[in-house]
């Protein structure tokens, strides 16, 4: 298979064989750039190039013989809106899940008429959402919905340029077979389609009228896991590939995960920690918690869904706290290459649990689960004189478990059961003491899953392999072993409890705080370019 993992820090393309052993694969970076008003966009030129130059050098590189490439696919991020035109190109940038310029707009479309409101949104137009497509559009814009009304309202040319908008991982079939399809895996975010009967795809026509979106801008919808065409002559004999090779629909990263986690079983969990993060399982039943913001999408298994939820700042934390304490002081000297991660984990190892009671809260870009609330901002507290980097960068690791316990706590709150044994993956599994940690705090065992920072891309081949009929859920499972189990250890135990008791209270304690200093049009409102 020929499969791409669309993150938001650029592609990864790889060919990984039907029993899911990775042969080869290659990064390419690509960069996000930031706008005033919230916006975050990103070049979907960029993506394809990288993905077409990528998937040739690792052909001429003798990966695989191609005439050995049974299948194409790709899962990436989602709830992103890529503004396409006639032709089948982008007439404008991709606006990613994190570009929140639709805030403006999209209360007005989901909000109450009367003085009633539940968290915002008018209570007869939240109960129609959520009986047919179990969740609801946000409030803040971050979706597909506040893209178009962004778009609609402050770009026009774009607007009436685009024939249709499309999800990046729809973006790229597209472009590898001429052909416009969508499903109701990759439109999940646009909660536009009824997911009631999940044998036959559909727009609901109530939502669209609701969410005044035109019907003719959108993609034709077809089942998950359908074969969107053959790769297109052009595109085939670019990579070095034959023409025809199927090209199945892709699949939101939730989806290619949990099947590159081998966690296909009911209640059996996954966690992802790579710039954002999740805890997710197979359950037999349709349901939504608009308060804990956590809902049920279209899973992987037939007539199963899977419990969708996210941290927007995980490993990301790690990353924005190694740029900012090694960054080059102006006018100084020449600052060394930052630590490698490896490096880090060497000092978080030999710091001590606790992080001499120094806490971090995680919410460097504000919360979704289990609180929907965009003004949080990440803190590190309990900070004294003998406070060390070490300790700070211990308490970065410990605080990211720490919010992953509390969106624990909200996922058995939805079970109605406690959680077993957690599959590990994504960048922050790659870390044995980010695993250990995490054991300790969520007092549950942690499977580190083998290479996890291919999980995704794997688990999309896996995907694409299941419609293909090339593997089954057996296979699919067995594909993903695990490397390391760590288990929680008793002496840490009380210790971490202590500490999540105090995280746990912080969003009530500090909320109020956060809203007033982060409110839009205040002294510290970065938006409109101040």
């Amino acid at each position: 298979m020929l499969a791409i993992d669309l993150g938001t820090g650029g592609p990864k393309t790889a060919f990984v064989t039907v029993d899911g052993d990775v042969l080869g694969h290659e990064l390419v970076p690509v960069a996000t750039t930031l706008l005033p008003g919230g916006g975050a966009v990103q070049d979907p030129d960029a993506w394809w190039d990288a993905i077409r130059g990528s998937a040739r050098r690792l052909v001429e590189a003798g990966t695989v013989r191609p005439d050995d490439v049974v299948g194409v696919t790709c899962t990436g991020q989602w709830g992103s809106t890529v503004p396409v035109g006639p032709d089948g190109t982008a007439v404008g940038p991709c606006l990613l899940w994190m570009d929140a310029r639709g805030g403006r707009y999209s209360p007005a479309v989901l909000g109450g008429k009367g003085p009633v409101e539940v968290e915002g949104y008018g209570p007869t137009k939240a109960l129609r959402f959520i009986r047919v497509s179990g969740g609801a559009p946000a409030l803040a814009g971050n979706d597909p919905l506040g893209h178009i009304l962004y778009l609609r309202n402050e770009e026009p040319d774009i607007y009436r340029a685009a024939s249709v908008f499309l999800e990046p991982v729809d973006y790229l079939g597209l472009r590898f077979t001429g052909r416009v399809v969508a499903t109701p895996a990759s439109m999940i975010l646009s909660w536009l389609i009824d997911i009631r009967d999940l044998s036959r795809p559909a727009y609901s026509p109530d939502l669209l009228r609701l969410t005044t979106r035109d019907a003719d801008k959108l993609p034709e919808l077809v089942p998950t896991g359908s074969v969107a065409g053959g790769l297109a002559a052009d595109v085939a004999a670019e990579l070095g590939l034959p023409a025809g090779i199927p090209v199945v629909t892709g699949v939101p990263d939730l989806l290619s995960a949990t099947t590159g986690s081998g966690a296909l079983d009911d209640y059996e969990l996954h966690m992802a920690i790579s710039t954002t993060s999740w805890l997710s399982c197979h359950v037999p039943f349709k349901k939504t918690d608009p308060f804990r913001q956590m809902a049920t999408v279209p899973g992987v298994r037939p007539g199963r869904y899977l419990v969708a939820n996210n941290h927007d700042t995980a490993g990301i934390c790690l990353e924005w706290f190694r740029d900012a304490m090694f960054a080059p002081v102006p006018g100084g000297e020449p600052a060394a290459p930052p630590p490698s991660y490896a490096a880090l984990d060497e000092v978080v190892e030999a710091t001590e649990p606790g992080s001499g009671g120094v806490l971090f809260a995680p919410w460097l870009g504000g919360e979704r689960c289990p609180v929907d609330d965009r003004t949080l901002r990440g803190s590190f507290l309990n900070v004294s004189l003998s406070t060390t980097r070490d300790h700070m960068l211990r308490a970065l690791f410990e605080g990211v478990a720490l919010n992953a316990r509390w969106m624990q706590d909200a996922v058995e709150h939805f079970l109605k059961r406690p959680t077993g044994p957690i599959r590990f993956i994504g960048g922050g599994a790659s870390s044995d003491v980010w695993c250990q940690i995490h054991a300790d705090v969520m007092e549950r065992p942690v499977h580190q899953v083998a290479q996890p920072l291919l999980a995704n891309v794997r688990g999309a081949a896996l995907y694409a392999a299941l419609a293909l009929e090339k593997t089954d859920l057996a296979g699919a499972a067995a594909a993903s072993t695990v490397a390391r189990v760590f288990e929680p250890r008793p002496e840490n135990g009380a210790l971490y409890r202590e500490l999540y008791e105090h995280f746990h209270n912080l969003y009530r304690q500090q909320r109020h705080m956060y809203a007033a200093l982060n409110r839009p049009g205040g002294p510290f409102d970065r938006s409109e370019g101040r």
